[in-house]
């Protein structure tokens, strides 16, 4: 067991920033402390094993990504970050915890979806990780297989009003799921698009001979995100469940969250940094020598981009400066151009949905703190705090404080980043969907459960330092 010391730098916490020295004994945080302090009279910088000096940048607690699909099988291919590629990335961009989706599909048990997940994930992760259950056939077996997800240290799982024949759930299911949610505690998390009215429209798309990336976000209109976010809030209503909105790109289903948290309901809502940055516009616009007008396929996700002049952009980032939404999570669901994603030439429909974003969230959202967005303080509520409380992780993760797991980040606000494929990339994927990108910030060390997995050589974690998490019910709700 090792001693540390980070001393000088300014440690930001959701409630507040102050200058402290942060002393970590073996895997957790034991003390913050002011600059320069001795404990029990013993001088700390003289009795550690080791000590960073942090002076002129901030010390933050881990980022936790709630929502990523390591090697989720999708569209006839399966997402192309393993667990110990995407869990590296995630390290290198300030993530030291994930909570991932293990899957149930139509004629599957739940149980055996979920060893499944634990199967791919043990022994493989550099960073922590949970699961949250997707339950993709609702029936009398699956419904009780919901009552040992508690003990399994899994307290959400999360249903599809889109995809019919992969992973939907009618209004019926739904409301059966969500009565097992209100009488359990486990939180309900919805794709919340009207798949069989998107499915229509994007048949009729493609009999016109529209068939370019570009039409994939005009099939899933905004009012097929906005009234199903409805439905799904109605039936949450009706059956008391917690309700949590994944991947949230439409204004107007922001509305209609904040409608619900106004009446005092438990209506939650995270959006992603795609839906903050990228449009459809950029997507129709699209164009490389080598892919034509099919480069539109890198940023293909579902939700899809939304229309810039429409104001989407902006409406999320209003949203989460008034906590209309909660949190910043990636939906990391990466497909490589070549062998996946052009699976759909000729035909959106059978384009893999999915962006890759693990390794850069952190420092996106970053720059909302640069340009005026979001506060310090809100950037990591966002990226860590919230999601620790939400999934029933806070106290071990997100926040610097004494009895915490030693999950820190010390970044340097004068440092810089360029994204880019052949720059900071380590996701396993042949590109990057923020090709180009330049940020004001840098991601210079990470510690994880009091390990440094990565300092000012690069990564220095490992395979199999990961360990499951797992997770008491929702600490957030009203």
């Amino acid at each position: 067991m090792s001693t540390t010391l980070i001393t000088g730098g300014t440690v930001v916490n959701a409630t507040g920033t102050a200058t402290a020295d942060v002393l970590v004994d073996g895997e957790n945080i034991v003390a913050v402390l002011a600059p320069g302090s001795a404990l029990l009279g013993v001088d700390l910088a003289q009795n550690v094993d080791a000590v960073v000096d942090a002076t002129g940048k901030y010390v933050i607690p881990g980022g936790i990504d709630a929502h990523t699909h390591m090697e989720l099988p999708f569209g006839g291919t399966n997402a192309s970050d393993t667990f110990e590629t995407g869990t590296r990335a995630a390290a290198w961009g300030g993530t030291t915890s994930i909570i991932d989706f293990a899957v149930q599909r139509y004629g599957e048990r739940v149980e055996d979806g979920l060893a499944s997940w634990h199967a791919k994930a043990a022994g493989n992760c550099a960073v922590d990780y949970g699961f949250h259950q997707i339950i993709g056939g609702v029936d009398e077996f699956s419904l009780k297989a919901m009552d040992s997800l508690i003990d399994e240290g899994i307290t959400s799982f999360k249903l599809f009003m889109a995809y019919p024949g992969v992973f939907y759930s009618d209004d019926a299911q739904i409301l059966k799921a969500m009565q097992k949610s209100a009488e359990t505690g486990l939180v309900t998390m919805m794709h919340a698009e009207n798949g069989p009215a998107i499915d229509v429209l994007a048949q009729q798309l493609y009999e016109t001979g529209k068939t370019s990336p570009y039409f994939h976000g005009i099939a899933r209109a905004w009012q097929m995100e906005e009234e199903a976010t409805h439905r799904a809030i109605m039936i949450a209503d009706l059956t008391g469940a917690p309700l949590y909105v994944v991947h949230v790109s439409a204004k107007q289903a922001v509305e209609q969250i904040a409608a619900a948290r106004d009446r005092g309901r438990n209506v939650f809502g995270e959006t992603c940094p795609q839906y903050l940055y990228l449009s459809l516009e950029e997507q129709l616009g699209a164009s490389s020598p080598e892919w034509g007008d099919f480069e539109g396929a890198k940023w293909v996700c579902s939700t899809p981009l939304r229309s810039r002049p429409e104001g989407h952009q902006d409406a999320m980032w209003q949203a989460l400066r008034t906590n209309d939404l909660q949190m910043v999570s990636t939906d990391h669901c990466p497909f490589c151009m070549k062998e996946q994603k052009e699976l759909g030439r000729g035909d959106f429909r059978a384009i893999p949905n999915g962006i890759g974003s693990i390794e850069h969230r952190m420092d996106l959202m970053y720059q909302g703190v640069v340009t005026g967005q979001i506060s310090l303080p809100r950037w990591v509520e966002l990226t860590s705090t919230t999601p620790a409380r939400m999934f029933g992780l806070y106290g071990r993760k997100g926040a610097v404080q004494p009895g915490a797991d030693a999950d820190l980040v010390i970044y340097d606000p004068s440092g810089h980043t360029s994204i880019g494929y052949e720059k900071t990339h380590h996701m396993n994927m042949d590109h990057s969907a923020w090709e180009g990108y330049e940020i004001d910030g840098h991601v210079d060390w990470v510690m994880s459960r009091g390990s440094v997995i990565v300092d000012e050589s690069g990564y220095v974690g490992s395979k199999g330092h990961g360990q499951f998490l797992k997770r008491d019910l929702s600490q957030y709700l009203l």
